[in-house]
């Protein structure tokens, strides 16, 4: 468990320093964290059963988000992305709350649904009474799929019946509420599907096509808050003008969609980071934000004392227990840096950093704009593009941005001037 996860002066510190520093606050050493901060230790062969056509790697950039104080626990947050200000921002964010007391969340446990479409249903009124009727028995039947996580207090809970029109005709759609514990859960829901189609056939008298999950897990939130320090946000009129850019989301699907990948931004890092499904996530929060309308994954409202006080509510399937969160080795490794021990802990960490990143966002362009802060480290990944390496980056950074021609062409010329 991480007793402080302040870490002052982090971000100053040498990459290497700060590896020193992860070890120390984390008490994990290199055999735990040997494949993260030293990619060239990943086995390819592992690589090699994940997926198909295998030739190689990826490197992401992996950071470590830092302040966060979540359910009163101390957290340190590996995050996986190629953007720069992401990490910074979050870890800017989570200070501003940690003031405050840091970020609550909560639950609606981990259930997944199960999709049964059936079409050619003659009576489909009929044959949906019929499908209720059977519940019992159809429970019983998809619990027998899998006995191993029904003695680990999964298994499938409830069942409901949908009657759809659609361009192909009426559908019949059965749907298995089922409790996946620490799984993502695809393979176990997807299984107990396919278990139950002969026997939705007999009922229905229609014929089956489709037997899968659904990625619109209205049955898996998880709900985040926090409330933040008015002074350390910047007074009065940055918090109204936080409270008015959220609003311009909440009314427009132009500015939400861009609102949104904001809290995406932070959300898919850690997903990846865990080696968790980004693509089913992602998925989930962009349905469930357009149920009624596209609308922000996030609220903002001011207390009676003038801080802002945020919150989020999103779909959150993510797993501990099989896929690449177990097999990959840097997964392994950030899933021991954050401490968690259940998919329902780990969801309140991710939607907690999805309400920080989102903050920060609304923050930066409420008030100095987006791109300054932006762009300022942005210009040390033109330093590196051009060639710079060490300190040269830096010192090409901070001219670039001086200069605010943040481009190759002027980053070469000035590590022309700087070697010479």
């Amino acid at each position: 468990m991480v007793e402080d996860s302040k870490m002052s002066g982090f971000y100053k510190l040498s990459r290497k320093e700060r590896v020193k520093m992860l070890m120390k606050v984390t008490g994990l050493g290199e055999d735990d964290l040997g494949p993260l901060i030293d990619p060239g230790k990943v086995d390819l062969e592992i690589l090699d059963h994940m997926i198909e056509n295998v030739v190689g790697a990826m490197t992401l950039p992996l950071g470590i988000a830092t302040n966060f104080k979540i359910d009163g626990k101390d957290y340190v947050i590996p995050m996986a992305l190629e953007e720069p200000s992401v990490v910074a921002a979050a870890s800017n964010a989570a200070r501003m709350a940690r003031n405050l007391g840091g970020f609550t969340a909560t639950d609606t446990g981990p259930l997944m649904i199960a999709q049964i479409q059936v079409v050619e249903v003659p009576t489909p009124y009929a044959a949906k009474n019929r499908v209720i009727e059977a519940k019992d028995e159809l429970l019983r039947l998809a619990n027998e799929q899998d006995p191993i996580l029904v003695r680990f207090g999964g298994g499938a809970r409830d069942l409901r019946v949908r009657i759809i029109d659609t361009s192909a005709g009426v559908m019949l759609i059965t749907e298995l509420i089922i409790d996946t514990r620490d799984a993502m859960g695809a393979n176990a829901v997807n299984t107990m599907a396919e278990a139950l189609a002969p026997r939705i056939e007999k009922l229905t008298d229609g014929r089956v096509i489709l037997r899968i999950l659904s990625n619109l897990a209205e049955y898996r939130l998880v709900r985040a808050r926090a409330t933040f320090d008015k002074e350390m946000l910047g007074g009065d009129d940055v918090v109204n003008d936080i409270i008015a850019a959220w609003a311009f989301a909440e009314a427009d699907p132009y500015r939400c969609a861009t609102h949104n990948k904001g809290i995406m931004n932070g959300i898919d890092a850690v997903v990846i980071a865990t080696g968790n499904d980004f693509r089913a996530i992602e998925a989930g929060a962009h349905s469930y934000a357009a149920v009624d309308g596209y609308k922000s994954l996030t609220k903002y409202e001011k207390d009676i004392d003038g801080n802002l006080v945020g919150s989020i509510e999103i779909p959150m399937a993510v797993g501990l227990v099989g896929g690449a969160t177990k097999v990959h080795p840097v997964a392994r490794a950030c899933v021991k840096i954050l401490g968690v021990k259940t998919a329902l802990e780990l969801g309140h960490v991710i939607a907690s950093v999805g309400l920080a990143q989102n903050l920060a966002a609304l923050r930066a362009l409420a008030s100095e704009g987006i791109q300054k802060g932006h762009m300022a480290l942005h210009a040390r990944n033109v330093a590196a593009t051009a060639g710079a390496r060490g300190e040269q980056v830096d010192i090409i950074a901070k001219r670039l941005v001086e200069e605010r021609n943040v481009k190759v062409e002027r980053a070469k010329e000035i590590l022309d001037e700087v070697s010479k």
